[in-house]
């Protein structure tokens, strides 16, 4: 039976960013250090493939800190912690690794800095999520108010509104996230930004690549995990640039293929946590079913490498 011809635009940048990169490192670096096992605090990335891959070498996957004994080292995710955990850990005289992505630390030291200059701070992010439970955990309890919508800035109380600053998740959508910026703005003249914009270049270039997709496919599939905030907002950014169908996939057998049923041009890509491995297993699973055209959609270069904590290159 002949196949019908598909074109695949392939997006890139795509999958692994330097912090999830630097992150898996860590825990492959800590178990060669210390043997298993290991325990990591929550999921070290939002990937199950990933969390499946490090657990089968020896890393164990926990709440919270009470989940691990004193006696075996610690990984905390590159989602980041609030303070009080490495603190807790400091306390019980634990080994532990902090993986939290440096991007995510730039925007901890930036509302920590906002703090002691005695402006009170607004989070923009998604409520639960650990990235944010994270960051507001820098200060005090009740000290930053989270903000999700546009909506959300009408109700904020704050103590004074010209002595305010804010700061956003690193893995937003860049144009919901701009609206609520206006938002602030708007309501608060006085109020002070990021020095550097928070949202991380991973999830920018990501984004970009998807809207330069979006208007030419008839679908788009992104690889990645459905509890991944940065995989989630690729699907809503294509939907939003036009593409007419968009699925977010764990990998090759999630795949919905009646909802791709007549489509002539489908968009790949995944999010920041997806291995290439599943990327490859998507791409060989359409080519199973169409006479596959690749379309190398290439929207930025990335060069970024972040070094592993100094307590994994020493060797004593």
């Amino acid at each position: 039976m002949t196949k019908p011809p598909l074109t695949l635009y392939l997006a890139a940048p795509r999958g692994f960013c330097a912090g999830v990169d630097r992150a898996i490192k860590i825990v492959e670096m800590a178990l060669e250090k210390w043997g298993a096992p290991v325990y990591v605090r929550h999921e070290i990335v939002h990937n199950r493939f990933v969390v499946d891959g490090l657990r089968a070498k020896g890393a164990v996957f926990v709440e919270e800190l009470d989940d691990c004994p004193p006696d075996r080292p610690v990984i905390f995710s590159a989602h980041g912690v609030p303070k009080s955990v490495p603190a807790e850990a400091q306390r019980r005289n634990m080994v532990f690794v902090d993986a939290t992505c440096p991007l995510v630390s730039k925007v901890h030291i930036e509302a920590q800095r906002h703090a002691e200059n005695g402006l009170q701070m607004i989070m923009i992010g998604h409520k639960g999520h650990p990235e944010t439970i994270g960051t507001m955990g820098q200060l005090p309890e009740g000290d930053v108010l989270l903000v999700e919508t546009v909506d959300d800035v009408a109700a904020v109380d704050v103590r004074d509104p010209t002595r305010i600053a804010y700061v956003t998740q690193t893995t937003l959508s860049i144009d919901d996230t701009a609206e609520i910026v206006k938002a602030l703005q708007a309501r608060f003249p006085a109020i002070v930004g990021p020095h550097k914009e928070d949202i991380c270049y991973a999830t920018t270039n990501r984004q970009e690549a998807v809207k330069s997709i979006a208007p030419r496919a008839d679908a788009m599939l992104v690889v990645g995990a459905p509890n991944s905030s940065n995989s989630r907002r690729l699907v809503e950014v294509a939907a939003r640039a036009g593409c007419g169908y968009s699925q977010l996939v764990q990998r090759a057998g999630d795949i919905d293929w009646r909802a791709l049923d007549g489509a002539r041009a489908i968009g790949l890509t995944a999010g920041a946590s997806a291995p290439e491995t599943l990327v490859n297993e998507v791409i060989d699973a359409l080519k199973d079913r169409f006479d596959v055209t690749m379309d190398y959609i290439e929207t930025a270069v990335e060069n970024v490498e972040f070094k592993v904590p100094r307590i994994l290159r020493q060797t004593a």
